[in-house]
């Protein structure tokens, strides 16, 4: 006999996403709008939303610091936006095969 409980996997989202989320409520978007677009609960975007007011308040922001954590999410997009690239090169290649 099996348990009907059964373990629901949590998902984890990195900084880039969670960054990514709160620009976009930063830029008007309502927190509504975003969670039902990405299908993610309202309440997780509040979270992080706290989230990030509390390290800022704990992190006293310099430029440096800034302009050092700019670069590593922009070196993250890069990753993946050259990933993405490679994908679609390799999907051509095969669709212009079959032609």
């Amino acid at each position: 006999m099996q348990p009907k409980n059964k373990l629901v996997k949590r998902r984890k989202y990195d900084a880039t996403f969670r960054a990514d989320v709160l620009k976009m409520i930063a830029n008007g978007q309502s927190v509504a709008y975003v969670a039902q677009a990405l299908g993610i609960s309202e309440a997780l975007i509040y979270k992080w939303k706290q989230r990030m007011k509390r390290e800022e308040k704990h992190h006293l922001s310099s430029p440096a610091s800034d302009a050092l954590l700019e670069n590593q999410v922009l070196l993250q997009r890069i990753s993946q936006l050259e990933t993405e690239s490679e994908i679609l090169k390799k999907a051509l290649a095969i669709i212009s095969r079959q032609t």
